[in-house]
């Protein structure tokens, strides 16, 4: 099993990825951060880790409105501004409960195809047993 510090080096490792956070989706804080998110990076982690996990928690509501049964599971999320490519994806830890991990791409360094099947692949690795 993957634990959270080789995630974040993985995801790291994506081409074209800018910093990343590991998100308790329960609480909506950072549990680690990478790139431009590290200790050094942007001024407010707790702020961002939290935006971005409301983010998902509007985005689920309001697709389960639209949904036939009225519920909904994302595999993952993506967004593309002028800044970048954001991906969000949620998924089951069996330590640390609920996570989201969250990356920012370069747009013109990155495939946003790999990224999301990176992410794929490492959030698999980090949810087995």
């Amino acid at each position: 099993m993957l634990g959270i510090e080789d995630c974040l080096t993985e995801v790291m490792a994506i081409p074209g990825a800018l910093d990343a956070i590991l998100i308790d989706q329960t609480s909506g804080t950072a549990v680690a951060a990478g790139g431009a998110s590290g200790p050094t990076g942007v001024d407010d982690l707790e702020r961002s880790a939290a935006g971005l996990n409301e983010t998902l928690r509007a985005t689920l509501d309001g697709l389960a409105v639209v949904s036939p049964g009225g519920t909904v599971r994302i595999d993952d999320m993506m967004v593309t501004t002028d800044g970048g490519h954001h991906v969000l994806r949620p998924l089951e830890t069996p330590f640390d409960g609920p996570l989201v991990i969250y990356v920012r791409l370069d747009r013109e360094r990155s495939n946003l195809a790999l990224a999301r099947h990176r992410l794929q692949v490492l959030s698999g690795r980090l949810t087995s047993t």
